[in-house]
């Protein structure tokens, strides 16, 4: 064990007899089940019989990523099960909305625990799965240590690492090239992503593109778009998708310039954490007066006489998608990194994004160079944008156009990963293997 693998271990143990009060202030807040706290031990395995597999992902957008592997890993492996971990609360209910009925019965899914040497022991004892997919950049020292003692085959998909996170670990050489051995194969998003991660100790690293871009078109409830179709009555429609705190206002500033142009325009405001609504109305308010302003989870409706609705309900951004002329991706106009810009392309809806495009650079580049997205700078350049897709028919035409060529050139991504990850699990086609033992 290296000297930051040794440091890890004594910190998660150290640190284990605070976690569960941490937990509890979480759960006041929100932000965890009370009744699943104990998932965050180990504790709560139900193991099913036959083959096991599990995935773990962070939080919403690696959660659904992982949608179509999952699919394309049960279609080869009919006796196969998974078990789903997340961190999230919304990540769990997404997940549950988006989990096809035929996959449901096959998969579990349980909180994440916490990376503590005893807590990572118990849910191995408790799962015993015949090996591990992790997502993005979930390097936990623990837990992948007490996989690799127990020989359970790991792998890193749809691997990201950004020259900021590269730098951090070259701190720790010995523990980033520790973990990274852990993994028997590593699928990057991007080349410059692989070479980042060889640099650091990784081995078996390959780069095969983006998850992301090969989720299914989100969805939506057929009978309600009719009804807000009606509803909003041809107006023009800006959407902003998952915005992030500070871009609220310079989106509210675009929407006053196109209106300019456009009088009938709707702005529609999809916060990416529903619970701030509230203050997101609030800032509408002050900007167009509170008459012009709803909320969907307050049962607002987006009428003549609505300019701003924000919409802050939980996995609908599919429905005002479909209901959007121009959609405005965000955590791009603020240093988050960017969301998945492929989501309004399978929709046909244009889309536009900011400069911190960081966390889906190869999307949105590949977007950009195939003439599928305009990238904005600011409230005056997203205005421009909106007016320009909202005004000319012809240009939102060749912007989805362009758009759903690059989304449909990973379409077989999910199959071609699942039959390499199947390939060095100890999953036989033919049926389950005998339960690993602890």
């Amino acid at each position: 064990m290296s000297l930051g693998g040794a440091v890890t271990h004594w910190a998660g143990t150290g640190l284990a007899p605070l976690l569960p009060f941490w937990l509890r202030l979480r759960a006041g807040r929100g932000k965890e089940i009370p009744e699943r706290l104990a998932e965050r031990r180990g504790a709560g395995a139900e193991r099913p019989e036959g083959p096991l597999l599990w995935l773990h992902a962070a939080s919403v957008g690696e959660s659904l990523s992982l949608l179509p592997l999952m699919a394309a890993l049960m279609e080869r492996r009919p006796a196969l099960r998974l078990l789903v971990t997340t961190g999230t609360v919304t990540a769990a209910t997404l997940l549950a909305q988006r989990l096809p009925p035929d996959m449901a019965g096959r998969v579990t899914h349980r909180f994440v625990p916490l990376d503590v040497p005893r807590w990572a022991e118990a849910f191995l004892d408790g799962w015993r799965p015949d090996g591990a997919i992790f997502v993005e950049s979930e390097l936990w020292p623990n837990m992948t240590a007490a996989l690799a003692r127990r020989g359970i085959p790991a792998v890193l998909v749809n691997a990201r690492m950004s020259p900021r996170s590269a730098r951090m670990w070259r701190w720790a050489p010995g523990l980033a090239r520790e973990i990274l051995s852990r993994f028997r194969l590593i699928f990057t998003q991007t080349e410059e992503d692989a070479a980042r991660l060889r640099a650091l100790g990784a081995g078996a690293v390959q780069s095969w593109g983006n998850l992301k871009a090969a989720a299914e078109p989100l969805p939506a409830d057929p009978a309600e778009f009719r009804r807000l179709r009606a509803l909003l009555g041809g107006r023009p429609v800006f959407l902003a998708a998952s915005t992030q705190p500070g871009e609220e206002a310079v989106v509210l500033e675009a929407a006053g310039l196109a209106r300019a142009g456009l009088p009938e325009l709707l702005t529609i405001i999809a916060p990416r954490h529903p619970e701030r609504g509230a203050e997101v109305a609030a800032l509408a308010a002050g900007t167009v007066g509170e008459a012009a302003v709803s909320r969907r989870a307050a049962g607002g409706q987006p009428g003549p006489g609505c300019q701003v609705h924000v919409a802050d309900t939980l996995g609908e951004l599919g429905l005002f998608f479909r209901l959007a002329g121009v959609a405005f991706i965000g955590a791009s106009l603020v240093p988050k990194g960017g969301h998945n810009p492929l989501e309004p392309a399978r929709l046909g809806c244009p889309i536009l994004f900011g400069p911190h495009t960081e966390h889906v650079e190869a999307l949105a580049g590949a977007l950009e160079a195939a003439g599928g997205a305009i990238r904005v700078a600011d409230g005056a350049t997203l205005a421009e944008a909106v007016t320009d897709v909202l005004s000319t028919p012809g240009r939102a035409q060749s912007l989805t156009r362009a758009a759903a060529m690059v989304a449909a050139d990973a379409s077989h991504l999910p199959g071609r990963l699942a039959a390499a990850i199947l390939e060095i699990l100890p999953i036989d086609a033919g049926g389950p293997p005998a339960a690993r033992g602890a």
